[in-house]
């Protein structure tokens, strides 16, 4: 059964992007290594700081509306009750020099 993801990405300076994406790993590597032009490249937004799991894209789609249209306060408060320390949850995906189309998100 296909994953997908509600996701949210951070700079240093706490600048926030949320997405939704079926292969996160992919998308996140897209993000960190400036692949895809756009408000990630801009901001240099290459920290996974929250992300949430469903096998139902439009429950993911409206997931990521809803929390696009949060103020940032909550958005925080998200982020900070899985992630206390805003630390980058994809750590480590990406160390053993694997081509990053050959990953795949873990069910």
């Amino acid at each position: 059964m296909k994953t997908y993801h509600v996701y949210i990405m951070a700079n240093r300076s706490g600048t926030l992007y949320t997405g939704v994406t079926g292969d996160l790993q992919r998308r996140v590597y897209e993000h960190k290594h400036k692949l895809v032009p756009g408000f990630t490249q801009r901001y240099n937004i290459d920290r996974l700081v929250w992300y949430e799991e469903t096998n139902d894209v439009q429950a993911a789609i409206a997931v990521e509306k809803r929390i696009k249209g949060w103020r940032r306060e909550k958005k925080v408060a998200l982020i900070e009750a899985k992630n206390p320390g805003w630390e980058d949850l994809s750590r480590g995906w990406y160390g053993d020099g694997r081509d990053p189309s050959s990953l795949r998100s873990s069910g």
